[in-house]
C-alpha cells in the first residue's frame, strides 16, 4: 500500500511538492482553503470581461522554471506560449524615463549613453552575476539547509569569495556605476527579495542576470497559465486536489504527525508538507510543544513587504503605457526605510503598474485596458479604506501625468483593491506579508526557518518563509527540496 502525503496549500511550492512527491511514488492529497489553486498566483475574471492575475507578474529566470517541466518529461511550450517583452519595462524618474530593451547589446548602449564607460562596466557586472547565477541557482539554493556542512563541497568552497555573501548589494552596485538612475535600475530587482539593497548580500546580483540578461517574459493568457500548467502535471502524476478545504489542526500521536483535521473531518497521513504560511502552521495548527519557534522569534525576523494592489479595468486604451512601468520619481532609500525600519505608510511612495493588455488582448475587452497597480508597504501597519483610497488617487494622478491622459477616473470600468487585511484573510499571511521572509544575510540558508519540524520527524515546511526564499523560481525549488526530504524518511531512492 502506498504511503500518503498531505500537502497544505496549492501555491507554487505546494504544487511543486505535490508533483515531485507523486512522482516519487506517494499518494498525494492537496488541501487548499480557497476555491481555486494557485495561492498568491490565483487569478479572477470579472463579469465585464477582464482577467486579472492576483499576484506575480514578472516572469524571470525562465531556465529555472523550464527545469521543473523537464523533470516530468515536459516543456513549458507544451502548456503556454511565452513571449519576450521589449522593452522589458519602463522606469519613470522625476525628470525622464528609461526603457530597458530586451536585446542586451541595446541595453549596453543605453548604459553607455547614460554614463560614459558604463557599457563596459555592465559587461563586467553581468559576467560576475552570471557566475553567481550558475552557482547560486543551481547549487547554493538547492540545499535543504539543515547544516552548514551541506555547503562544504569543492565547488561551493571554491566559489565562496566570488559569491560575495559578506558584501552588501548597495555597495556592490556602486563599485560599477555612479549615475543615480543606473544605480536605481540595478538595485530595483532586489526589492523582490524583501529588503533594502544595503541589507541584501551582493550574491543576489544573480537577480539582475536572471532578469535583465535572460530577459523579461510574459505567458500568454496570464501568469496563472504557469499555475495551470503545474496543476496539470500534479494531476497527471495522480495527486488529488481538495478545494474549500480548511486545515484546522495537525494531529500529533507519539511525536508523529498522524492526521489532519480538515473541515471537521480527521484524515490519516504518513507525511505532511505544509506550504501554508509557516507562522500560521506553527501557531494555529500545532500544539505549542511541537513548534520550531516561539512568537518572539517571528517578532525579530525581517519580513518582505506587504502590498497595496489595485486591479483596474479601463474602458479606453491608455496611450504611452508599457506592459511593465516602474514609477521611481521618488527616493528608493526613503521608501525602503519606511517599509523596513520606520514601518509606516510611505510619505513619497514608489509604485509599479502592469498593463498585460498591451501584450495580451484576451485579458481585457476590445478597446479596453487591464491595469494592475502595486505599491510596496510595511507589514503589520493599519490597513483602512481611507489609506487605500489616498494612495489610489496619488497613483492615478502619476499615471495620468506619465501617459498624458486626462480623467482616468471617469474611464474606470472595474476596480478592486487588495492589501494587508486581504493577505491575512486569504493566505493566513503573518502580519499581512506578501513576499515572505527577506533574504538578508542573517536570514540566508541555514539561518532561515527550518524546512523540517525539529520535533516531529514527518512534518516539513515549504514556501517563501523557508529555504531558499521568496520569488516564483525559489518557491518551485522549495517544493522540490521539501518533497525530496519528505521521501527520505521512507527511504525512497527514486530522486531526480
Amino acid at each position: 500500500m502506498r504511503k500518503k502525503i498531505a500537502v497544505i496549500g496549492s501555491g507554487f511550492s505546494g504544487l511543486s511538492a505535490a508533483a515531485y512527491a507523486s512522482k516519487y511514488g506517494y499518494e498525494v492529497h492537496i488541501f487548499e482553503k480557497n476555491n481555486t489553486q494557485g495561492g498568491r498566483a490565483r487569478h479572477f475574471k470579472t463579469e465585464n470581461g477582464y482577467t486579472f492575475d492576483m499576484g506575480p507578474s514578472w516572469y524571470w529566470m525562465p531556465d529555472i522554471i523550464e527545469s521543473f517541466f523537464e523533470d516530468f518529461g515536459k516543456k513549458q511550450s507544451d502548456f503556454f506560449q511565452l513571449v519576450p517583452l521589449d522593452p522589458q519595462f519602463e522606469m519613470v524618474f522625476s525628470d525622464s524615463t528609461m526603457n530597458i530593451p530586451h536585446d542586451y547589446r541595446e541595453m549596453r548602449d543605453l548604459f553607455e549613453k547614460t554614463e560614459r564607460g558604463a557599457g563596459e562596466k555592465l559587461d563586467e557586472f553581468m559576467q560576475d552575476a552570471r557566475y553567481k547565477y550558475e552557482v547560486g541557482m543551481k547549487d547554493f539554493v538547492t540545499k535543504p539547509c539543515h547544516s552548514w556542512l551541506e555547503f562544504v563541497s569543492p565547488k561551493i568552497a571554491k566559489s565562496a569569495l566570488k559569491l560575495d555573501l559578506l558584501t552588501n548589494f548597495q555597495k556592490f552596485v556602486r563599485k560599477y556605476f555612479k549615475d543615480p538612475k543606473l544605480i536605481t535600475l540595478m538595485e530595483f530587482p532586489v526589492i523582490f527579495l524583501g529588503a533594502a539593497p544595503k541589507d541584501i548580500p551582493a550574491l543576489y546580483s544573480l537577480m539582475n542576470y536572471g532578469g535583465y540578461k535572460l530577459g523579461t517574459w510574459y505567458p500568454m493568457g496570464g501568469f496563472s497559465k504557469l499555475i495551470d500548467a503545474m496543476a496539470d502535471i500534479v494531476a497527471e502524476q495522480g495527486a488529488e486536489f481538495h478545494f474549500d478545504a480548511q486545515v484546522e489542526k495537525i494531529i500529533i500521536e507519539n511525536k508523529k504527525a498522524s492526521s489532519l483535521l480538515v473541515n471537521g473531518q480527521e484524515i490519516k497521513f504518513d507525511v505532511i508538507i505544509a506550504s501554508s504560511d509557516y507562522h500560521h502552521t506553527e501557531t494555529q495548527l500545532l500544539p505549542e510543544e511541537y513548534r520550531n519557534y516561539k512568537e518572539s522569534y517571528w517578532e525579530t525576523r525581517t519580513f518582505a513587504p506587504s502590498c497595496l494592489i489595485f486591479y483596474l479595468g479601463f474602458k479606453e486604451k491608455i496611450p504611452h503605457l508599457k506592459h511593465h512601468t516602474l514609477f521611481f520619481e521618488n527616493d528608493l532609500e526613503l521608501h525602503t526605510n519606511e517599509i523596513y525600519e520606520n514601518k509606516k505608510w510611505p510619505t513619497k511612495p514608489l509604485f509599479y503598474a502592469c498593463c498585460p493588455s498591451k501584450t495580451d488582448p484576451d485579458v481585457a475587452p476590445k478597446d479596453s485596458e487591464n491595469v494592475f497597480l502595486l505599491m510596496p508597504v510595511a507589514v503589520g501597519i493599519k490597513d483602512s479604506e481611507l489609506e487605500r483610497e489616498k494612495y489610489f488617487h496619488e497613483m492615478i494622478s502619476r499615471l495620468e501625468k506619465h501617459t498624458g491622459t486626462e480623467n482616468l477616473l471617469s474611464k474606470i470600468d472595474y476596480k478592486r483593491s487588495y492589501c494587508i487585511k486581504d493577505f491575512k484573510k486569504d493566505y493566513n499571511a503573518y502580519q499581512g506579508n506578501a513576499y515572505g521572509l527577506a533574504n538578508t544575510l542573517s536570514q540566508t540558508a541555514v539561518l532561515k526557518p527550518s524546512l523540517r519540524n525539529k520535533k516531529i520527524k514527518n512534518l516539513f515546511y515549504t514556501g517563501q518563509l523557508t529555504v531558499p526564499g521568496p520569488g516564483v523560481p525559489p518557491s518551485i525549488i522549495s517544493g522540490k527540496i521539501a518533497a525530496i526530504e519528505a521521501t527520505k524518511i521512507h527511504n525512497y531512492e527514486k530522486i531526480i
